[in-house]
């Protein structure tokens, strides 16, 4: 298999991008490694079966991936949970650990072009996303939470002083981490760096569109050192792979990012099996509100199409319902609508495209299927709209803009993970707010305003897991990052609070009499 090499670029402060994309990415042909990982060895599914997966921007196939067997993830748990009881990542000291995961960083850090390729093609990203964003922070992820792991401190209660009460942290075990699509290196590190760094051991279920990066990292983990057993990965679907994970009576955590469709599933397999902790981050129909008094319009206009188009609107956290105050609308959408023709839909692989291909022919049609329902409703198309490139064979949609949505309207209230956005008037922040909340969801919204006020009442009031104020944003590794109603359940992802969802908390009680 050729590797793309990854030190130069890292030890050069002024490579150039763009000749990278042109000269070293666009020319290269990649083998991709494409069996499951357990045990800390690559083998085939134990029937032999196999799963395509396929390049969005062109329709054809990629590769054919190893499907796990309910045996297989067996195999899995039970090679995680060897090596938690046995150790010794469960038993090596903090420190140790974190040296450890630094280095996997490392190895990550050396080889992310190879992975940013990977997702361009298999994901259907931008390949200066990947590049830019996704990579740098996937190993962002992983070295800010190794470092954490030796600054984290146990309590001693303020008990009699005849007796020594300890409350410690201690690793769950075995947990399995249920991979999106849409992130698939960012999201698998999200879930790594806490789980690792806290001593767990884990079984990764990438999703079936995307498991080229996943199993990448898994190989990687035991090029920097980490022990066989730790990392698993099994590919494979759903109804399968992550149904026999979510019922497995020896995995005492899942760790879930979909659909709130999917994440219910969860609940329900913990429900009827062992109770195991079940985390899940969910979906979002998130507002961007764009109050009256807001000065900026042209600050405003460029985070709402960033929001709405980057990464192809297949974003959870994507801003996709804009409420702008009835005063300023006209003249924030004629801005948005100019910005938009920078949104170039093109080749992942090309470093002009921002907009690249829906994941695949399924979600296409969803996609496509919203855009009908909101021409049915009457919404006001703006631009967009149709399907693009068709001649390429991939999956590519228009920028699009409906303006005229109501609340009672489908385009106002269900998750589109697209590059549709909906415009919503209103008259008074009071209003906006409201509108803000009339949802199901509740993961991220931001508002846009020139009155401190106004931003820190609206920021209050609004149901979700981050407001974001005068910009689109989910925060950085340090805060929290995951959602009210059917947006979340039973953690965060990010922050040392992901730290704590992956331990129990025990209370050690001593009689010093």
């Amino acid at each position: 298999m050729e590797r793309l090499a990854g030190r130069e670029r890292l030890a050069n402060p002024v490579f150039n991008q763009k000749e990278l994309i042109k000269e070293q990415f666009m020319s290269k042909t990649v083998d991709f490694s494409t069996k499951l990982i357990i045990g800390g060895r690559p083998l085939p599914g134990s029937e032999g079966k196999t799963f395509e997966t396929i390049n969005p921007a062109n329709g054809k196939v990629l590769a054919s991936i190893a499907e796990a067997s309910g045996e297989d993830v067996n195999k899995a748990v039970s090679a995680a949970r060897k090596a938690f009881e046995e150790g010794p990542w469960s038993k090596m000291a903090p420190a140790e650990r974190k040296k450890v995961l630094l280095r996997f960083a490392t190895v990550i850090e050396a080889h992310s072009e190879e992975l940013a390729m990977m997702e361009a093609m298999e994901a259907g990203k931008p390949i200066t996303d990947c590049l830019e964003i996704d990579m740098p922070e996937t190993v962002n992820t992983i070295r800010w939470h190794a470092e954490a792991i030796d600054k984290m401190y146990d309590q001693i209660s303020p008990s009699d002083p005849s007796i020594l009460s300890m409350i410690v942290r201690e690793p769950m075990g075995v947990v399995a981490a249920i991979l999106p699509w849409n992130f698939p290196a960012m999201m698998a590190a999200w879930k790594l760096g806490p789980i690792l760094a806290t001593g767990n051991t884990v079984v990764l279920k990438p999703a079936e569109q995307t498991s080229l990066s996943t199993i990448r990292i898994g190989e990687l983990a035991a090029e920097a050192g980490i022990p066989d057993g730790v990392i698993n990965v099994v590919c494979g679907f759903g109804e399968t792979v992550g149904k026999a994970l979510g019922e497995h009576p020896d995995v005492d955590c899942v760790a879930f990012t979909g659909s709130t469709e999917t994440g219910r599933m969860f609940l329900r397999y913990s429900a009827d099996t062992n109770l195991k902790r079940v985390l899940l981050e969910c979906g979002g129909k998130n507002p961007f509100i764009v109050m009256g008094d807001t000065e900026d319009l042209d600050t405003a206009a460029d985070h709402a199409t960033n929001s709405i188009f980057w990464n192809m609107g297949e974003n959870c956290s994507s801003n996709s319902r804009l409420l702008v105050h009835q005063s300023i609308k006209d003249e924030l959408l004629e801005l948005i609508v100019e910005k938009s023709k920078e949104w170039v839909v093109g080749d992942p692989l090309d470093a002009s495209t921002k907009i690249g291909p829906m994941i695949e022919q399924a979600h296409l049609d969803k996609v496509m299927g919203f855009i009908d329902q909101a021409n049915q409703d009457k919404n006001k198309l703006v631009i967009g709209g149709k399907r693009t490139r068709e001649d390429t064979g991939g999956y590519f949609v228009q920028p699009t803009i409906f303006d005229d949505v109501k609340p009672e309207n489908t385009l106002f209230s269900e998750e589109v993970f697209g590059p549709v956005l909906g415009i919503t008037t209103f008259k008074d922040p009071e209003e906006g707010i409201a509108l803000a909340n009339q949802n199901k969801y509740g993961l991220a919204a931001s508002v846009f305003t020139s009155s401190n006020k106004t931003a820190h009442v609206a920021a209050r009031k609004i149901k979700a897991g981050t407001v974001a104020v005068n910009c689109y944003g989910e925060g950085d590794i340090t805060t929290p990052f995951g959602g009210y109603k059917l947006s979340g359940f039973g953690g965060r992802d990010k922050s040392l609070a992901a730290h704590d969802q992956y331990c129990e908390l025990k209370t050690i009680w001593i009689d010093l009499t």
